[in-house]
C-alpha cells in the first residue's frame, strides 16, 4: 500500500517532470503520467475498491490531496509557458513606441490647377469674363457651328468619343474636343441678354475665356485622351489681329513672369477662324532659351461663325484663340512628360504643394 511519504514523493516527482517541459505537448504527456485513464492517481483511486468503508475514506482524502496538488502544479506550469510564449510574441512582434506619430500630409492644388488658376487671373484682370459649358457636347456646338459640318475632313483632326444619345433636333452627343463650343454659347446667351442694345445699333462688346477640360483619342508624352484647355473670344466693332498679338503678349509675360518673352505668329488653318496662325514664343534665357514653342492656335473668327452666334459678321468682329493649359503647366513648371500630371504620384505631385 502507497503511504503519505509516497503521496508527497509523488507530487514532488510530476511537479519536476512538469517543470522540465518546455511545451504544451510535452507538459501534457507528462500529465498522462498522473492524471490520464492510466495514469498514477487512476491506479490508486481504482485500489480503493479492495478496502474496507474507513480506510476508503482515509486513503481517498490523502489521495484527492495528492491529486489536487498535482493538478495545481500542472495549471502553474501551463500558465508559465503561455506566459513565456506571449513574450516571445511579444519580442518578436515588438512596437518600438517611441517612433513619432505619423501625422497627415497636407493636400496642396494639383500643378494644372495652379495653371488654371493663374490663367483665369491675368485674363480677368485683362477685362475678360470667365465661362464655363458642359462637357458632353452636342454636335452642333462642337462642330457644325463652328465650321465643321458632318463629314468635314477637318474632324478628323480631333477624333473624339461620342455618347449613345441625341438632342431634340437629331445632333448626337460627345465629350467635346475643344472649349470652343463656348464661344457659340457664351455669344448667343450675350446677344439674347443685349438684343434691345443691338436693335439700337449699338455694339456691346464680348471678351470672355472659356478654361475647362477636352476629349479626344489621343495619347503620347505631350497628348492625353483628357486634357485641358482654355479659349479666348474678343468680338466688338473694331478688334484687329494687334489686339490678339497684344493680348496673348501680355498673357504669356504675365503668366510666365518673363517681360522678355518674345511671341511669333505663323499661317495655319482652323474651320472656325480666317485667316488663322499658331502662336509660338521663345524665352531668351533659361533651359527653353533659343526654341519657339508652340502655345496656341488663333485667328479672326469666321463671318459663318458669328452668324451662328446670333450676330452680324458686318458688325461684329474679332479673334479667337485656344491654348493647351497642360502644355502651359508643362512650360511653367519646366515639367517634360504630360503624363506625370496624371498618373497620381505623389512623389511628383508634392513638389507643387
Amino acid at each position: 500500500m502507497t503511504t503519505t511519504n509516497d503521496l508527497s514523493d509523488m507530487v514532488r516527482a510530476a511537479t519536476a517532470l512538469f517543470a522540465q517541459a518546455e511545451t504544451p505537448a510535452a507538459l501534457e504527456n507528462a500529465k498522462a503520467g498522473y492524471l490520464g485513464k492510466t495514469g498514477r492517481i487512476t491506479e490508486l483511486m481504482k485500489g480503493l475498491r479492495a478496502l474496507d468503508i474507513e480506510q476508503k475514506k482515509t486513503r481517498g482524502a490523502a489521495i484527492n490531496q495528492a491529486k489536487q496538488a498535482i493538478e495545481r502544479a500542472l495549471d502553474a506550469r501551463r500558465r508559465a509557458l503561455a506566459d513565456a510564449e506571449l513574450e516571445r510574441q511579444l519580442q518578436a512582434e515588438a512596437l518600438d513606441v517611441t517612433l513619432p506619430g505619423r501625422r497627415r500630409g497636407s493636400g496642396g492644388l494639383h500643378p494644372v490647377a495652379r495653371a488654371w488658376e493663374r490663367v483665369e487671373q491675368v485674363f480677368r484682370s485683362m477685362g475678360f469674363d470667365v465661362a464655363d459649358g458642359p462637357e458632353v457636347e452636342n454636335d452642333w456646338f462642337n462642330f457644325t457651328a463652328l465650321g465643321n459640318p458632318p463629314d468635314h475632313p477637318a474632324r478628323s483632326m480631333q477624333d473624339t468619343f461620342y455618347v449613345d444619345m441625341q438632342d431634340e433636333a437629331g445632333h448626337p452627343y460627345c465629350l467635346r474636343t475643344h472649349t470652343s463650343p463656348m464661344q457659340i454659347r457664351y455669344a448667343t446667351a450675350h446677344a439674347k441678354r443685349h438684343a434691345a442694345a443691338l436693335a439700337r445699333g449699338e455694339i456691346p462688346e464680348i471678351r470672355v475665356i472659356a478654361p475647362g477640360r477636352t476629349y479626344r483619342v489621343d495619347n503620347d508624352a505631350t497628348h492625353s485622351p483628357m486634357f485641358h484647355q482654355v479659349e479666348g473670344l474678343w468680338l466688338g466693332a473694331d478688334v484687329s489681329f494687334a489686339d490678339l498679338k497684344a493680348t496673348y503678349l501680355n498673357f504669356c509675360r504675365a503668366f510666365f513672369e518673363n517681360e522678355e518673352l518674345i511671341l511669333r505668329f505663323r499661317p495655319s488653318y482652323f474651320p472656325f477662324t480666317e485667316p488663322s496662325a499658331e502662336i509660338d514664343i521663345r524665352f531668351p534665357s533659361g533651359p527653353l532659351a533659343g526654341r519657339w514653342l508652340e502655345v496656341s492656335g488663333a485667328g479672326q473668327v469666321h463671318p459663318q461663325v458669328v452668324r451662328n452666334m446670333g450676330l452680324d459678321p458686318e458688325r461684329f468682329i474679332g479673334f479667337a484663340f485656344g491654348s493647351g493649359m497642360d502644355r502651359l503647366a508643362m512650360l511653367r513648371y519646366g515639367v517634360s512628360d504630360l503624363r506625370l500630371f496624371f498618373d497620381g504620384d505623389i512623389r511628383f505631385l508634392k513638389q507643387f504643394a
